[in-house]
């Protein structure tokens, strides 16, 4: 009996793809769903219109949907994916069920670039994603250089350095907006919560393919991430290059997270919602969890965002808003029952 209990727990390559399926039909609907939702009418006669071509090239309803809202929704898509795929990455790898996509200060960093340039007026189209990106460039370089080099990969030295940095980065933000004027306060802070507005097609462009990359990195080392969640010694006598992987696997994640902030401001709580649920659902491998948990932060920024832009219509809350509403009493709840989840297998 047990053995037959076992077999029929064995993760094979068709139940990945087929969960996987699911999850995407999953997320064509809430996409279809958050094109009809908002402060213009939009009807789902009208999308099928469009898809087959009935809609004609001055109808209202084509720049409604291409022109504004596809490629925020599209933004919002790829910005949850990377979010959860570095919370999957980042709690394997430093064993913590509570860690986060910005557990490194990387979102600091990078939201100090992005004000740095508001400040001195630089345009969101090119300037504010170039100074985040070499923001988050610099956390990266702080975290690995201080942390790691000669303290060596250990959890707990990388998790305080970046809580290190975080605040220090903090503290200047803070410093740049109770020095600025108050027309680039308002701007400051509505990217910092998390700003989708700004999103055009060839930001999707620059994200896209590096995510893509990266994913494929990611789950090529779904195996390792398994045995490093049992800890590094046995990781190690297993043959797994502990600190190679940690070094691969938190520089690949804080570069897609560097990317992602640079375009969409700080959203915070996806990287730990998402894949917790992920892991409830489909316990603990890897081969199973990057997919789901990735397509899973998806369908939730996407679901936030359309929530964020509808709920106070027709003017919008920042998608930080509704993430940290949504994130803050699941990490209070996750806190009091720590590792009840993680230690299933």
């Amino acid at each position: 009996m047990n053995n037959e209990i076992k077999i029929k727990g064995i993760l094979t390559p068709g139940k990945v793809i087929s969960v996987t399926a699911i999850m995407c039909i999953v997320l064509v609907i809430v996409i279809v769903l958050s094109l009809v939702l908002g402060t213009a009418d939009v009807t789902f006669k009208q999308v099928i219109g469009l898809i087959t071509g009935a809609v004609t090239q001055d109808d209202p309803v084509r720049l409604i949907i291409f022109k504004i809202r596809l490629p925020r929704i599209i933004l919002a898509g790829l910005v949850g994916f990377a979010l959860s795929l570095g919370g999957v990455t980042f709690q394997a790898l430093l064993r913590n069920p509570l860690a986060d996509p910005f557990i490194l200060g990387v979102s600091s960093g990078s939201a100090f670039g992005a004000v740095l340039a508001i400040t001195f007026g630089l345009s969101f189209s090119l300037g504010v994603p170039v100074m985040a990106f070499m923001g988050g460039l610099l956390t990266i370089y702080l975290v690995m250089s201080l942390g790691a080099r000669k303290m060596g990969m250990e959890s707990s030295t990388i998790l305080l350095t970046g809580v290190i940095v975080n605040a220090f980065f903090t503290a200047i933000i803070m410093f740049f907006i109770s020095t600025s004027a108050n027309d680039r306060l308002h701007t400051m802070l509505f990217w910092l919560y998390g700003d989708l507005s700004q999103s055009q097609y060839t930001q999707l462009l620059i994200i896209a393919p590096f995510l893509l990359l990266a994913s494929i990195i990611i789950f090529s080392y779904a195996k390792h991430l398994n045995i490093i969640t049992t800890g590094d010694e046995i990781a190690s006598q297993l043959g797994v290059n502990v600190d190679r992987t940690k070094k691969i696997g938190l520089l690949i994640i804080s570069l897609i997270m560097g990317l992602v902030v640079a375009f969409s401001g700080l959203i915070g709580f996806v990287g730990l919602i998402v894949p917790h649920l992920a892991r409830m659902a489909f316990r603990s491998d890897h081969r199973m969890l990057i997919p789901v948990a990735s397509i899973g932060g998806a369908i939730f920024l996407i679901a936030a965002d359309t929530l964020a832009r509808t709920i106070i219509s027709p003017s919008e809350l920042p998608v930080g808003v509704i993430t940290a509403f949504l994130g803050a009493p699941f990490f209070l709840i996750l806190l009091r029952k720590r590792g009840s989840q993680w230690s299933r297998s």
